[in-house]
């Protein structure tokens, strides 16, 4: 569809109707800034008001679409361009919405992933659940803009993006217990004693020594068997 001939073409119409461009939108329900749109090529009218706008302005959908006047012996022609072109603009409207919410998706995902590692403590659970529940959020979005993948490739960039979010997730997670001196969020408590908590994470473990005491600190070890006895000595 050509926007820029449509618009002149609804902009001439209008006008041999003697119509302003509030009557008009008054008329179709919208605003008299839609109509100001149409006609300067900025946009379309919604596919729900072609019928409804061409009974205003007297002229068949075929003659919107074509934006001109089409002529009997060319009708059936355009007529087939025009389903076409038509097909091709509602396909490219579909994409356009599906990327939008694709982006809103993926980037409240993340805001939520990254937030909530920040927002609650790190001994809640909280916090985890929510970065995961922002992993998947953005992964939907993501979704959007492989759907013209083939299974294979889409099953393979859908689960690539889903590994290296958890995996930076992970990251983040190691800086805190490391420079920020927290407890690690995507783990489990192990052992637990007086003065020390042994967590567990898939990738080390930590234990976080004289705890609750001025002394305070976490330590981080690879993942290793347990000594439930004797936990106290994992700080030394």
């Amino acid at each position: 569809m050509n926007q820029e001939k449509i618009g002149k073409f609804i902009l001439e119409c209008r006008k041999s109707k003697k119509l302003t461009q509030f009557e008009l939108a008054e008329k179709l329900g919208v605003t008299d800034k839609s109509i100001s749109n149409w006609e300067n090529g900025r946009n379309m009218p919604d596919l729900s008001l072609f019928k409804p706008l061409c009974e205003i302005l007297d002229i068949s959908i075929n003659d919107l679409i074509s934006g001109e006047k089409v002529s009997k012996d060319k009708y059936q022609e355009k007529l087939e361009e025009n389903i076409i072109s038509t097909i091709d603009y509602t396909n490219k409207k579909v994409s356009e919405k599906n990327n939008l919410i694709g982006i809103i998706l993926i980037t409240f995902g993340i805001l939520l992933a990254i937030t909530a590692m920040t927002i609650f403590p790190s001994e809640s659970s909280w916090g985890s659940v929510y970065s995961v529940i922002g992993v998947i959020m953005s992964l939907v979005g993501v979704s959007k803009f492989t759907r013209k993948l083939n299974y294979a490739k889409r099953l393979l960039f859908n689960f690539g993006y889903f590994i290296i979010f958890l995996i930076v997730l992970f990251i983040i997670d190691y800086i805190s217990v490391v420079n920020i001196n927290q407890a690690p969020r995507f783990s489990t408590v192990k052992m637990t004693a007086d003065t020390a908590i042994y967590y567990d994470t898939p990738f080390y473990d930590v234990i976080r020594c004289n705890k609750d005491t001025e002394d305070e600190y976490f330590k981080v070890m690879k993942n290793q068997s347990y000594d439930e006895n004797n936990i106290q000595k994992y700080c030394k």
